[in-house]
């Protein structure tokens, strides 16, 4: 009881703010504020299994399931927290943004569809640079909301590419992360139903590039979850 109520006096002193809206957080409001999570631009995709992010593989690579939580708009709320997120160290949105949707694909019956979740990987010196990996942070939401496992071993990026939001069209953007991929243990994917999980998809090259090894692996279905798609 004293420690709630110390609790709640260093709340009023130093009080903890929205990372959407900067508002100031409500007692058992955490990271994101109620009134921003129910604005958050929902795609609603799971409910559509040709929707416009199942389009983009459509006669390049066989994707079971592709799933995009939030519309990313310019300007957006989505694109303030995903730069949080990717750039200054808030893992806290990651894992609360796939939280969020592996708790909504569950109530969908998703949680049944898949054996284990990898995160897109950083190469080692841009992790040691950065510290974390952002996908991680997503991918440990998503598994803590469908309640199935995660693995960050598996998929390993083995070429430092530059950044794709440095390449311009469709071509170098595939050109550019050709071959950067790879399977550390393609036993453990044999005849499982992999979940691959970004944070935002824009074309879907980075996307392709790890299902080649997926795939190589044996594995039984290769499913596409992103927080955000780009809508322009």
């Amino acid at each position: 009881m004293l420690s709630e109520l110390f609790a709640d006096f260093i709340s009023l002193i130093f009080p903890e703010y929205c990372l959407g809206c900067h508002a100031p957080l409500m007692k058992g409001e955490t990271t994101i504020c109620t009134r921003c999570r129910v604005d958050l631009p929902k795609t609603d995709f799971h409910k559509d299994p040709d929707n416009l992010m199942h389009q983009k593989f459509w006669g390049l690579i066989e994707i079971e399931y592709a799933f995009a939580f939030l519309k990313f708009i310019k300007g957006g709320i989505v694109q303030k927290l995903l730069h949080q997120l990717k750039y200054y160290g808030q893992e806290d949105i990651g894992e609360l943004l796939g939280k969020l949707y592996g708790i909504t694909l569950k109530k969908e019956g998703f949680a049944k569809k898949f054996d284990v979740i990898l995160p897109v990987p950083l190469h080692s010196n841009r992790l040691k640079q950065r510290g974390y990996n952002q996908c991680d942070a997503i991918a440990r939401g998503i598994a803590e909301g469908l309640e199935i496992e995660m693995n960050t071993k598996i998929l390993e990026r083995i070429i430092a590419n530059i950044s794709q939001t440095k390449t311009q069209n469709l071509h170098e953007r595939r050109e550019n992360v050709k071959g950067i991929f790879a399977i550390t243990q393609p036993e453990l994917l044999q005849n499982k139903r992999v979940l691959l999980v970004d944070d935002v998809i824009t074309t879907g090259s980075t996307l392709e590039a790890c299902a080649v090894p997926i795939f190589e692996a044996n594995c039984k279905s290769l499913s596409i979850a992103t927080i955000a798609i780009t809508t322009n």
